[in-house]
């Protein structure tokens, strides 16, 4: 039986809570705090999203993993240290003990798009029956003599963490705190501020005051290839390291965080390990989200349809590399005025060599996920702009067009959808007119 990797130096103190402990955070986040952090003075406490899992497998492994880095000239690994403690995110006890402290100054996420529980005017969605939930809990324990929430009753990112940040408010009114979050959406730090303060504002007047006084909210472009890793994928590489890692990762050499915002309190400095810090955010944003993120998309939807698996298959296709082709076609028009230089061609250039590594076993159907919440930014914003700007928004109808034909021919199949709409999604792909009734859905003002 192979051995389990084990911690090597001291923990580092809790300084840092992170939400959504996946694969990509431990690639991204965890790495550049790692690298950035030679004194160990910045550890990390990170909850998980919706399974414990992931919290378990590193308990038993000391919160230590492995980072496997695929690139063209071979493989390389690292132990990676920085996450200090991992929470089963129901845990609303411990996000509560940790936000309290004065030495916790950053909060970061990656909980995925459909995390944020927004409508479709970006505001929290309050026919969510879980936000709803989690508004009723709040509101009780807001009134209560001594507010208690028992572990397990909040289910969502914006009710869990705005249960820590009044703890934090309680015990700490006068301190700072930044969030940062890190997923792909579009201004994704105002999109948390947002859900945030609506929230706040249902339960607490004085909360929602607090958060716009006291708590920093910092914008970020994020970009790390980092596919789920399997079963085989972790036999393979304890066969050959003589160290069974359940919490192995598997990423690509490249690696970017852009970030743009004040932090008052304290920070690791992640620019010594190669974040930026920038005036405007956008144009990068937009960069990753049209081109990286929208060209997976099409990769995916349009590669499952023609019996593709992985990006690096797909990425060969005539067929699926005319699709990313226009739909890049379209997104550089938009993005050359964007003031910063972009490098839009070596950006474009350098992404087909990181979809061609087939060392990266990225799997469409991981990519295809969720859809109808990740085509806003990928899809929606890039057609709408393209029309008031008079531009030919043929490639982002192509994105929309390939992701209805996936719907119906799932649905046809009789295969679930993985789509926090799936029901929905299922039940317009069996309309008389199927493709109609899903823009209906995904952009009812685009459905004529």
């Amino acid at each position: 039986m192979p051995a389990t990797p084990s911690r090597r130096s001291p923990r580092a103190p809790v300084r840092i809570v992170h939400l959504g402990l996946g694969a990509f955070h431990r690639a991204h986040q965890a790495w550049y705090t790692a690298h950035a952090d030679p004194d160990r003075e910045w550890g990390i406490a990170a909850f998980t999203g919706r399974s414990p899992a992931a919290a378990a497998v590193l308990e038993r492994q000391d919160d230590v993993y492995t980072l496997l880095t695929r690139g063209s000239r071979g493989d390389t690994t690292e132990t990676i240290e920085t996450i200090v403690a991992a929470h089963d995110g129901a845990d609303t006890d411990a996000l509560c003990d940790y936000l309290a402290r004065a030495e916790v100054t950053v909060v970061t996420l990656t909980v995925t798009e459909k995390g944020y529980r927004r409508a479709t005017g970006g505001g929290l969605d309050f026919d969510d029956p879980e936000v709803t939930s989690d508004q009723s809990v709040l509101a009780a324990a807001f009134t209560a003599d001594t507010p208690i929430v028992a572990r397990g009753a909040l289910a969502t990112m914006p009710g869990r963490l705005l249960w820590g940040l009044e703890a934090r408010r309680r015990a700490l009114p006068d301190a700072t705190i930044a969030l940062i979050p890190c997923d792909n959406i579009d201004d994704n730090g105002p999109a948390l501020r947002t859900v945030l303060r609506d929230l706040a504002n249902t339960l607490s007047p004085a909360l929602g005051d607090w958060l716009e006084a006291q708590v920093d909210v910092v914008s970020t472009s994020v970009d790390r290839i980092t596919p789920r890793t399997t079963t085989e994928e972790i036999d393979a590489a304890a066969a050959r390291m003589g160290v069974r890692d359940d919490a192995l990762v598997i990423t690509e050499p490249f690696h970017s965080w852009i970030l743009s915002g004040t932090v008052r309190g304290t920070r690791p400095r992640w620019e010594d390990a190669g974040a930026a810090f920038v005036s405007d955010i956008r144009p990068f944003e937009r960069r990753k989200l049209w081109l990286l993120n929208g060209a997976h998309s099409s990769l995916a939807y349009e590669g499952l349809l023609r019996g593709h698996e992985t990006v690096s298959d797909a990425i060969t296709d005539p067929v699926c590399t005319a699709r990313v082709r226009e739909l890049w076609d379209l997104d550089e028009a938009l993005l050359a005025s964007a003031g910063p230089d972009l490098d839009l061609g070596g950006y474009r250039d350098a992404l087909v060599e990181r979809f061609s590594n087939p060392s990266i076993a990225h799997r469409l159907r991981q990519i295809a996920s969720d859809g109808s919440v990740k085509l806003r930014a990928r899809a929606l914003d890039p057609l709408r702009r393209a029309r008031e700007q008079g531009k030919d928004d043929a490639g982002a109808r192509g994105l929309i067009d390939a992701w209805a034909r996936f719907v119906v021919a799932e649905t046809r199949a009789g295969r679930t959808l993985d789509d926090v709409a799936a029901a929905e999604l299922t039940r317009r792909a069996r309309a008389a007119d199927p493709h109609l009734a899903l823009l209906d859905f995904l952009a009812p003002d685009l459905g004529a």
